[in-house]
């Protein structure tokens, strides 16, 4: 099942990666790259889960708190610049 995860997870990241580079606007890759965070995040708490261990917790902690600074960064930065 953690196989399972971890594939499905690898394909979300490249789907994001795709829209990141190919993203027609700055608010496309914005929404790509928080999307690309939270896979991130994922794969560490899978990887977390699988291992029976907490550990990783600090780590996923502060990736999704940084995935939401950013985010709201980059979205007051699009909505200010009208794209």
């Amino acid at each position: 099942m953690i196989t399972v995860a971890f594939a499905l997870l690898a394909l979300a990241g490249i789907c994001f990666m795709i829209r990141l580079f190919i993203g027609p606007t700055v608010a496309d890759r914005v929404i790509a790259l928080d999307g690309l965070l939270m896979v991130i995040t994922c794969g560490i708490l899978v990887e977390v889960a699988s291992d029976d261990s907490v550990a990783g917790l600090d780590t996923v902690l502060v990736v999704a708190l940084v995935a939401f600074v950013g985010t709201g960064v980059l979205a007051r930065y699009v909505e200010r610049r009208g794209a």
